[in-house]
C-alpha cells in the first residue's frame, strides 16, 4: 500500500446496521480510483459485530480503529482527520453508498482546479429514489449556504486537506449534529466550492439516522449557524433582498423567498409550508 495515498476516505461508525455496513465498505473498495486509504473508526466500542465485519475484508487499504469509549461524531471525525495521510479527504458516512466513479471524478476535479478546496456532487436517496441537484458554481453555492442551508452533501464531499490544516479548521462539537454545515460556514471565505453535476452518492434516509433522531437539536444548531452566517458574511446576506421575514419578539417566524414568479414560505427560516406562483 502507498504510504502517502492521494485520498483518505474517512468513515466514523456507530452501531451501524451490518447490511448497510457491508454495502458501504464494498462501495469504496470497488472504486475505479485505487490510490486511497480507507479509515474506519468504531465509536461504539462494545459493538463487536462491527469488528468482525470490517476485519473480514482482506484489503490493505482498510485501516480500522476503535475508540475506548464513545466520543461523539465531531471528535471522531477529527480523530480520523488527524490520522489521515491523503492529500484529499473524502467524507463518507457509515450507511451510504459511493458510486464507482466518485473518488476518480472528485480527485480529477481537484487536480485540475488548484484553487478549489471543496468538491461535492448530487445524490439519490435510496429509499425514495429521488435525486437532489445542487448549484455547481462557487458563488451560487456560497449564496445558498447563507440563504438556504446545506447545498454540499457532506457524505459525498471531498476536501483538500491543506485547506483544513492551514486554516486550523476541524469539526466543532458545539454545533453537532450540524457540524458539517458549520464547517462549510467557516470555509466560505477560505476557499472555492464546486459541485459536480454527477450523481456520485446514494444517501440512506432512515428513521435511525441523525437527521431524524435529533431533529430538534438540528433545528437549534441550524439557527445558531444561520445567525453566524448573517453576521459574518453580510455580502451574501444582502443577496436576500427579495426575501422578507415576519418577526415575533425578535425571532424570525416566517420567511418569504421570491425567485422569478415563485414565492416560497418557510416557518422558523427553514421549514417549507407554502409555495405560490404568480
Amino acid at each position: 500500500m502507498n504510504e502517502n495515498p492521494k485520498i483518505s476516505v474517512l468513515t466514523p461508525l456507530y452501531n451501524t446496521n451490518p447490511v448497510h455496513l457491508k454495502k458501504m465498505i464494498e462501495s469504496i473498495l470497488n472504486q475505479t480510483f485505487k490510490d486511497f486509504e480507507f479509515i474506519l473508526l468504531n465509536d461504539s466500542p462494545k459493538n463487536i459485530e462491527i469488528d468482525s465485519i470490517v476485519k473480514s475484508y482482506n484489503d490493505e487499504r482498510i485501516k480500522y480503529y476503535k475508540n475506548d469509549k464513545n466520543m461523539g461524531i465531531s471528535a471522531s471525525r477529527n480523530k480520523l482527520l488527524n490520522i489521515a495521510k491523503g492529500e484529499y479527504i473524502a467524507i463518507f458516512d457509515h450507511d451510504d453508498i459511493s458510486l464507482p466513479l466518485r473518488l476518480e471524478k472528485q480527485a480529477q476535479y481537484l487536480d485540475n482546479h488548484k484553487s478549489t478546496g471543496v468538491v461535492g456532487c448530487n445524490y439519490t436517496t435510496i429509499n425514495s429514489n429521488k435525486t437532489t441537484n445542487f448549484p455547481c458554481e462557487n458563488s451560487d453555492i456560497k449564496k445558498e449556504l447563507v440563504i438556504m442551508g446545506l447545498v454540499i452533501v457532506h457524505s459525498g464531499s471531498m476536501i483538500r486537506k491543506s485547506v483544513l490544516t492551514e486554516n486550523n479548521l476541524q469539526w466543532e462539537e458545539e454545533y453537532s449534529p450540524c457540524e458539517d454545515y458549520m464547517l462549510w460556514a467557516r470555509l466560505i471565505n477560505k476557499t472555492i466550492f464546486h459541485n459536480l453535476k454527477d450523481v456520485l452518492l446514494l444517501y440512506r434516509d432512515s428513521q435511525d439516522n441523525t437527521t431524524n433522531k435529533q431533529s430538534e437539536k438540528m433545528a437549534d444548531c441550524t439557527d445558531k449557524i444561520k445567525n453566524f452566517l448573517y453576521k459574518e458574511y453580510p455580502y451574501y446576506n444582502s443577496l436576500c433582498s427579495k426575501n422578507s421575514r415576519i418577526y415575533l419578539f425578535g425571532i424570525p417566524i416566517i420567511r418569504k423567498q421570491c425567485r422569478g414568479n415563485t414565492a416560497k414560505y418557510y416557518l422558523f427560516n427553514r421549514i417549507p409550508f407554502l409555495k405560490t406562483v404568480k
